[in-house]
């Protein structure tokens, strides 16, 4: 096998990814040549997700930006969220999300899905109406957005796609009362960083509103074999924007009348597992 061959290999690639984030240190670079699709992107995923020694509580719906999206064949890309990375707090308490230094970290304010059912295996087209109808619950929620190399989203979705979605937590806060009757533009969310406002928004700032970004990533899991079940938790999109974080900062997610989600940043370290 010639060395070019071995730079496109998407285990290795992922095997680096992996590697990365267990042993907490950053990536100077890709690991390898970057996929020019999408569908190699998630060959890596998938190969990754095979490597990691945890099991998948959810899954984050990330967007391709405007201008990628016709070259890149789709408006959306996804991402696992892994049990380790579950955070639950209590009202008042402070979830902790591990930063590795060098790398990427950011907080994304979600509108949170918890599956009621599973996904039929075998369906790949739905629309948010049929996505809808297995929902059990609506939470508020803080998407961890975190990978040991720095310059992931400045390389582009499939970059973002080849490590996890760029994802590394999931914090869960209350669930919303009523949410099928309440309008996505009544859902707000605002996002501080130490004590400064830094983005305001809606479920309506997410294209086409959550239930689509549910409904498209219904169908990209059961194209790859990994159909939603019921107890999943599935992050719709930023709605505030990505606001970076680095160790020792803190940051407040306020959901209005819905409760509110508290993160504080470290310093990741090497795990185990």
């Amino acid at each position: 096998m010639t060395a070019a061959a071995a730079d496109v290999d998407p285990v290795e690639i992922a095997r680096a990814f992996v590697g990365a984030r267990l042993a907490a240190n950053a990536l100077q670079g890709f690991p390898g040549v970057v996929p020019d699709t999408l569908a190699k992107a998630y060959t890596i995923q998938d190969a990754a997700i095979g490597l990691f020694p945890d099991h998948i509580v959810g899954w984050k719906v990330g967007r391709v930006p405007p201008p990628l999206q016709t070259l890149m064949g789709d408006e959306r890309l996804a991402g696992p969220s892994f049990s380790a990375g579950l955070r639950q707090p209590a009202a008042g308490e402070t979830a902790a999300l591990a930063v590795i230094e060098g790398g990427f970290a950011a907080v994304e304010a979600e509108f949170v899905y918890r599956l009621a059912v599973d996904a039929p295996a075998g369906k790949l087209d739905w629309t948010a109406e049929e996505a809808l109808a297995i929902v059990g619950g609506l939470h508020v929620g803080v998407e961890f957005a975190a990978s040991p190399l720095k310059t992931i989203n400045d390389l582009g979705p499939t970059v973002v796609v080849s490590d996890f979605g760029n994802n590394a937590g999931l914090v869960i806060g209350p669930e919303i009362p009523g949410w099928r009757d309440r309008p996505d533009d009544s859902l707000t969310s605002q996002v501080w960083l130490d004590g400064q406002l830094v983005g305001s928004g809606t479920a309506a700032s997410v294209p086409g509103g959550p239930a689509l970004a549910l409904a498209f990533l219904l169908g990209n899991c059961a194209a790859r074999g990994l159909p939603l079940t019921a107890g999943l938790y599935v992050t719709t999109g930023a709605t505030t924007g990505i606001h970076e974080i680095r160790a020792g900062q803190s940051a407040r997610v306020s959901f209005g009348e819905f409760g509110e989600v508290l993160c504080t940043a470290e310093d990741a370290r090497p795990t185990a597992r």
